[in-house]
């Protein structure tokens, strides 16, 4: 039996992957690298491996991806996520919490035209993060906040998550969208009730308003129709998501060159675009080294096994929902989404059709767990951009996450117990 594990091409495909991660080796490199060498080494076809690897980003909704990194781009550098945050800030106004709560609405409006956690914790964190700190509050809970409500941009729509996981799960990415938004609203609700608390707690307050409600409204129009533009025509059937995040690119270069006249040089298009294309490199290379992994562990049965361990710990349905969600917690922890989707996703899908799981119902509290992952430690990407923005460490910035960990893990439960939270809309739309 050992014997027969040691010849086990699955058995090496996961000691190849995890052994270079505990040597810190980037996780799309140990994706590629195990499954170049169990290929080469079993002999499955080495030369099909440049097939897979191009087929891996060779699909439609993937050109959305880069397209809505631009758009999140554009957006920032034309102006419009300034004006969000002064209308967010008027609005609340003085009220105890009052700029904590802006922030989480903020991230939360600004997951609809970024799609991407770090991108949004970025283009947001050097605004907010120093208002914060200048109306009397703690910065590492300055920074938490902005880092753990910039997870929201993977679950509101347009949502890269929900594009990935679309095209691997085979389900419509507009329903997926439609399903993700008022699930991300109970997220947000719980989150405003976690900074809340803390900020009544320690005295925290808003600023006053600088400028009537009516002003900031009008200034911030343009930016208050991006969501609109985007959702409005994929709903709508006037586009397709990807066809919709080409519209953003245009939308925001039209807003920062003709409105606002805050895009008014070649050098900062330049720019935009260098930092664009690196964005979309790193997630797409994960795209397809991912795709790699998948295609060896389904080939050698990887997949096959590992849903049928699953499958016999238990015939509780609500059981095996509790281990799927600690799983994904745990692998949220150590690895990005993409990759997550990518590996653990392929093990799940007949979990999924062996029970009746609505597809995009799994997809959402899926997204939601993985978001709750960006912002634990020790990976947490989100935390990692928001400790660097603001000049903190790691272990400076993690304490006052916990207690919004908990408010999301709550709207979790929330989410996975009523389904109907999430296929409302969906069903609503007829997607």
């Amino acid at each position: 039996m050992e014997l027969s594990l040691f010849h086990d091409p699955a058995f090496w495909l996961l000691v190849a992957f995890v052994v270079p991660l505990v040597f810190r080796v980037p996780i799309a490199i140990s994706l590629g690298l195990s499954a170049l060498l169990v290929a080469w080494v079993w002999d499955m076809g080495v030369d099909m491996l440049s097939y897979n690897f191009f087929a891996g980003v060779a699909k439609v909704p993937l050109l959305a991806i880069p397209f809505f990194i631009l758009a999140g781009f554009i957006m920032e550098r034309a102006g419009i996520a300034s004006r969000i945050v002064l209308l967010v800030e008027t609005l609340v106004g003085d009220m105890t919490g009052g700029l904590a709560v802006a922030t989480v609405g903020v991230a939360t409006f600004w997951g609809a035209v970024s799609g991407s956690g770090p991108a949004t914790v970025a283009a947001l964190g050097l605004i907010l993060i120093p208002a914060m700190v200048k109306g009397g509050y703690d910065k590492p809970f300055a920074a938490a906040t902005m880092s753990v409500s910039s997870g929201l941009a993977i679950v509101i729509p347009p949502s890269i998550a929900f594009i990935v996981y679309g095209g691997i799960a085979d389900v419509s990415v507009p329903a997926l969208f439609a399903a993700g938004f008022l699930p991300g609203m109970v997220v947000a609700l719980f989150l405003m009730g976690s900074v809340y608390l803390t900020s009544r707690k320690k005295g925290y307050h808003g600023a006053k308003r600088r400028i009537p409600v009516s002003r900031a409204l009008r200034e911030a129009f343009w930016g208050i129709m991006t969501p609109v533009v985007i959702l409005g025509g994929i709903y709508g059937g006037v586009f397709t998501p990807t066809e919709a995040a080409a519209v953003a690119i245009f939308y925001g270069l039209f807003v920062g060159v003709f409105v606002y006249r805050t895009i008014d040089s070649l050098s900062i298009l330049a720019e935009v675009l260098v930092e664009s294309v690196k964005a979309t490199a790193v997630i797409m290379f994960v795209v397809t080294c991912a795709g790699l992994y998948a295609w060896v562990a389904s080939t050698v049965g990887l997949v096959e096994r590992g849903a049928a361990v699953l499958l016999a710990l238990s015939d509780n349905p609500w059981v095996l929902l509790l281990l799927i969600n600690v799983i994904l917690f745990i692998a949220g922890m150590l690895l990005d989404a993409i990759s997550i989707y990518y590996v653990l996703l392929p093990f799940l899908l007949p979990i999924m059709s062996h029970f009746g799981w609505d597809p995009v119902w799994f997809g959402v509290m899926m997204t939601i767990n993985l978001a709750v992952g960006q912002v634990t430690p020790p990976v947490a990407v989100n935390l990692y951009v928001g400790a660097k923005i603001s000049n903190l460490t790691m272990e400076q910035i993690t304490p006052p996450v916990l207690p919004m960990l908990v408010a999301s893990m709550l709207a979790l439960a929330v989410i996975v117990l009523f389904p109907e939270i999430s296929l409302f809309l969906p069903r609503i739309l007829g997607l």
